[in-house]
């Protein structure tokens, strides 16, 4: 199989997993699932949907070289986590204090 058929059957399969993984998420808000299921279903499908991106449209895998990629991915997503905790942090804070 060439290079080219590869990457593109990769493409497909992973938008065929993006939007089944969406569907999946929109399916147990929309069906008659409780709250509590409905909330697992997402946060389930938000976490197979961030590998399935960074699977197929990253080219992010286990691989030797691709480690350190996803190093640089984890670290920028532990400064965003700590950016956004401390935002909400102070803003409660806050909030707390002016009440």
């Amino acid at each position: 199989m060439s290079e080219a058929r590869r990457e593109r059957r990769n493409y497909l399969l992973g938008t065929g997993l993006s939007i089944l993984l969406t569907l999946l998420a929109f399916g147990s808000v929309i069906g008659p699932f409780g709250k509590t299921i409905a909330l697992w279903v997402i946060s389930v499908s938000a976490v197979v949907q961030i590998l399935v991106q960074l699977r197929f449209f990253l080219h992010i895998g286990l691989g030797r070289q691709k480690r350190e990629d996803l190093l640089l991915i984890l670290f920028s997503l532990l400064l965003l986590s700590i950016m956004v905790g401390g935002t909400l942090w102070i803003l409660t804070n806050l909030a707390q204090r002016m009440t």
